[in-house]
Formats: structure tokens, sequence, C-alpha cells
């Protein structure tokens, strides 16, 4: 299999393709587009066609027997997509409404490849989610309209075979594989209603009671719903815009699980922040989910949601599976330094540590063995270029292209599932011609002062080690079942209480005792018999409690207001009055 893979890479050069490992040459299959207008680009999903938009056309060539196809007149074609067994291009341009008014032209048309005629055009006004989904054997293919999901059978596009309505139904995703096809759909809440996702077997639509399963949920402004890939179960990862508490930028996520036999569970993450990341073992029966404040957690789970394996924490916010399953790569992209671990996920060994600064993009290649990591433009618009690497950690091939120049998009040809045997895991690093050329760590900053003294260790934080959480099969000391730990955590917080309200008991004046199912923040009650005397006393000791409170933030070296330091000054005052009031009592 050597070199069978190629990548297409498309920039302000034009439009080509490189043979992957191990010769790295242009592709003769592709013969080179260098037209700077190429806006986009896709693969089918066996790999053999490539279709592009050239600005002019829309070109279709088969890849693996180097000849051209056809091409359809569609000068604004800026989306392009193939249907999973290769019968149907999709295409997308924005859509433009009539001068008047009026609706403009249908803008998403479905082309048969055989025949070059458009089966059906759509109008399709939002670029997300543009594409309709097929089932992989094209059985069904569905579109959301106006906020119900429409399902077309065996690609006769003049028929809507079914529907699928709920109150609004805002996303939807088909489980990958083979049929019975499922669906997962999303409905956001609305007047206080939570919202839910809900798994269902096409075409039992029915009543609440045809769904396979159904997880409701408040928080959610948005969801990303993920089957694995035997479609037994759906992650999904609910977020808000904005995080109410104000802890977080990103808002705030959590991580439900919905299984097609009806279970589902909220998956506990053992450190607070935002989820950067969750990806599906190719197994089916693990997924790993990257998470918490800077720097994030990462760590592995089962179907039972349980934790099976803990990276320990690092700069990373991103996860990836090779293709067939048994390495795992954690990543800090974005504004973290590029920094990766590729780890063996059966012996859970490290087996490398590179580091890829500036990129924007990463991908594993389809023989598990290599990836690529790339810097595109728009999001950077300098040292643009791509690296292809062996896991280990070498570089085998890297281009950056000069200047002046853009590069927009790398994408390796796809391949069947089967045709790359999946290969022993290998520690030491492989051969490379390349050299590398990995940047000098960055000196920290030291003040004139401590320039000529030796450096003291200056980590703002210890990363946690790993850690494997599978309990030991001698079944020793079980980790405790999450109700378990729950139940744990309720007694030590109700212990904590207990030995707060003794102190709080031991200063004050002579109070009874707060009633035990209190909340916690009451001011403990004194009765007098006269509601009145009753209510100045506790209105006094609340404005007490803000003065200690205003207090110890100005302890804590917080600059208080003119209206809070006056507060303070009135202490000596209220507490007289207050003693005043209780003596009278």
């Amino acid at each position: 299999n050597e070199s069978l893979v190629s990548v297409a890479v498309r920039g302000s050069e034009g439009l080509y393709m490189v043979n992957g490992p191990p010769s790295f040459s242009e592709s003769s299959a592709f013969q080179r587009d260098s037209g700077k207008n190429c806006k986009a680009v896709a693969f089918s999903k066996d790999g053999s066609l490539f279709a592009w938009c050239s600005g002019e056309k829309v070109n279709v060539v088969n890849v693996t027997r180097a000849e051209f196809l056809r091409s359809f007149d569609l000068p604004k074609a800026v989306c392009l997509e193939f249907s999973p067994k290769n019968t149907v291009l999709a295409t997308w341009q924005a859509y433009a409404a009539g001068k008047d008014g009026t609706a403009g032209p249908p803008n998403l048309q479905l082309h048969d490849l055989r025949t070059g005629k458009c089966l059906k055009s759509f109008i399709q006004k939002k670029m997300q989610n543009w594409c309709p989904c097929w089932a992989d054997d094209e059985s069904i293919c569905a579109r959301n309209v106006n906020n119900e999901v429409h399902f077309f059978e065996n690609n006769n596009f003049n028929t809507i075979a079914n529907k699928l309505h709920l109150q609004k139904v805002s996303d939807f995703v088909l489980s990958p594989g083979a049929q019975p096809t499922k669906v997962a759909v999303y409905v956001p809440g609305s007047k206080g209603a939570p919202s839910f996702v809900r798994l269902y077997q096409y075409p039992n639509f029915g009543g609440p009671q045809s769904a396979l399963a159904n997880k409701s949920f408040f928080k959610a402004d948005r969801v990303t719903m993920l089957w694995n890939k035997k479609a037994t179960a759906v992650l999904v990862v609910a977020s808000t815009e904005v995080d109410k508490t104000g802890a977080s930028y990103y808002g705030e996520q959590t991580l439900h699980y919905l299984a097609a036999n009806g279970e589902s569970a909220v998956v506990q993450l053992p450190k607070n922040g935002p989820i950067y990341d969750v990806a599906w073992s190719p197994n089916s029966v693990e997924f790993c989910a990257v998470y918490g404040f800077m720097p994030a957690k990462a760590t592995i789970f089962n179907l039972k949601c349980d934790p099976v394996f803990d990276f320990g924490t690092g700069p990373r916010n991103a996860a990836y599976y090779s293709p067939h399953g048994h390495i795992l790569v954690l990543a800090g992209f974005g504004n973290l330094r590029g920094q990766m671990e590729v780890w063996d996920v059966k012996n859970y060994k490290l087996i490398s540590k590179p580091v890829a600064s500036d990129s924007t993009y990463f991908a594993w290649c389809p023989d598990g063995e290599h990836i690529v990591t790339a810097t595109c433009a728009p999001r950077l618009r300098v040292s643009n270029g791509y690296k292809i690497w062996h896991y280990t950690g070498s570089v085998l091939h890297a281009h950056e292209v000069p200047s002046n120049e853009e590069m927009w998009q790398v994408s390796w040809q796809p391949f069947p599932e089967g045709v790359f045997p999946e290969r022993a895991v290998k520690y030491q690093a492989v051969p490379s011609d390349v050299p590398s050329a990995e940047p000098k760590p960055a000196q920290a900053y030291r003040p004139p002062a401590l320039r000529n003294k030796p450096v003291t260790s200056s980590k703002l934080h210890e990363d946690e080690p790993p850690q494997n959480m599978k309990p030991p099969s001698g079944g020793g000391d079980k980790p405790l079942s999450k109700t378990a730990l729950k139940n744990q955590r309720k007694h030590e917080a109700k212990k904590a209480a207990k030995q707060e309200a003794k102190a709080d008991a031991n200063q004050g004046p002579a109070q009874a005792p707060a009633p035990q199912n209190a909340p916690r923040n009451a001011v403990p009650a004194t009765t007098t018999g006269d509601p009145d005397l009753d209510k100045k006393i506790k209105n006094l000791k609340k404005k007490l409690k803000a003065i200690e409170q205003l207090k110890e933030q100005a302890a804590a070296g917080k600059q208080l207001e003119k209206n809070q330091v006056r507060k303070i000054q009135k202490e000596a005052a209220l507490l007289k009055e207050l003693e005043d009031l209780e003596l009278g009592v």
C-alpha cells in the first residue's frame, strides 16, 4: 500500500494533489488547476471521486482511474458533497431573493452523477447544515425544513416519504452503518420547558412512546450529537452561549449519554470548566472527553459512563482517535502551543510528544500510521503550510507556501474500511530525512533584579499524572459507584455545615440553634413572640452579616465603594441596637 493515499491541497497557488508517504511528489492522477479561485473541494466517501468548484464550473474526476467525469455550469457554488454511494452530487450557493422581495431561484441542487441531470433543487437559505443527510446505503435521505425533518427514499426527491415533526426540531443526525437507520433529534426548550434529544428508529415516529430513548435537560442553547460507529449510542454536548456564573468565557457545557436501548445518563466530569472535545473510539465501547479549566483533564469513559483511564492534566483541547482506534492523540491547538501526546490506547503508554505549533488543522491518514497538521488561512495568514508526520513523532514531509501566498485547505483522500490493516504499535521514532526544526522553548521572562540569581521553579501549577481508573481484577477496594460517591459528598458537606454552625454558635450572642433543615445561608431565627420585634432583629442580623462579608472582601484587598465603606462604619451602632432589642427580650 505504499503511496496509495494522496492529499489534496487548495490555496492561492491553485489546487493540486500530493502523493502520501513515502514519495510526497505531486500526484499524476490529478491535473493541477492553477486558478486562484477554487472555492471548495470534496472527496467521495470511498475516495474514488473528487469534485471542486473552479469559480466557473464544478468539475468531477475519478482519481483512482485518473479520468475526467463531467462538469456542471455552477460558477457560484461554494459547497459540495457526494452521497455515500456516489450516486448524487449535492451543490450549494448563497441564496439571493428576487428584486421585488419574491422568492429567488433554488440554490441547493442534487445532480445525478451518472447522467449529469439535476434530480431536484430546493431553496436552502442557511449555509449551516445545508446538505441533506443520507443513510450509508442511500435508502433514505433527510433534510430539515422549517423545523421538521423530511425523509426521501431511494433518491426519489419528488415524494416526501416521511416527516418527523416535534415542536421544533433544530437539528438531527442519522446513524452510521447498516439498516435500520436511527435518527437523533434535538428540540430546544422554550418558555421554561427543557430542551431534549430523542432517538427514533426510522420510520417509527409515532407518539412519544415510539422513541427509543429520550433525555431532557436545561442549560442548552445548542447541542452537538455524536453517534458511535456501531449506532448503539449518542453523546450529546449541550452548551449555553453565556455562563451565568461568569466562570467561563466559553459558556457552560454538559455531557449526556443516550443509548438506543433506552438508557441515558449525565457523564460526571471530575473537573469544572469547558468541555473542549469529545470523541468516540472506533470500537464504539469507549469515548474520550477533554474538559476543565486549563490545564485540561482528559479521561476515557466506558458505556456505563465510568472513567476507565485518566490522562491527568495538560495543555490540550482536542482528542483524535486513529481510524483503527489503537492510538489516541491529545492535542492543544488554537490558543495553545500545539503540543501533542500520542498514546497507545491498548496499553495506555505514551508513544511520543511532538509539537506542531500554529496548527489550525489535524487529521489522521486512513492508513492509521500518518498524520497531517496544517496552518491555513484565513485562521492564520502567515507561514501557511502542512506537515506529514509518523505517529512516533517524526516529520516525514514539510511544505511551506511562499510568504506572499496562502494555503486554505488540505485533506486526505478517504479509503473504504479494511483497505489498510491495523499494524502493531511502534515506539521508536521512524527515520526521517526532514530535519526536525523544533522551536526552542522560550525562556520565561525574568525581571532584571533576578537575572544573575539561580532559577527557582516558577510553575503555576503541577500537572496531575495519568492514572488507570479500572478496578483491579482482584476486586479489593472497589471504586465507589456514582450514587455512593454522591452520598459520600453529601455526607461530607453536611459534616462541614454542622461544624460551621457550631463555630457560629460559639461566637455570637446566645441564640437558639438553627433548625436542621434551614438553608445554610439563612440567619438563625430568634423568636420573641412579637412578630414585629422578630422582623427587626432578623433585619439587623442580615445587615451585620452583609457588613461581615464586606470586611472579608476588604481584607482580601478588594477596593470598596463609598456606600460600602459607610455601611461598615455603621456596624457599632447596629450591634448596640441589636443588643438592646435582644436584652429587651
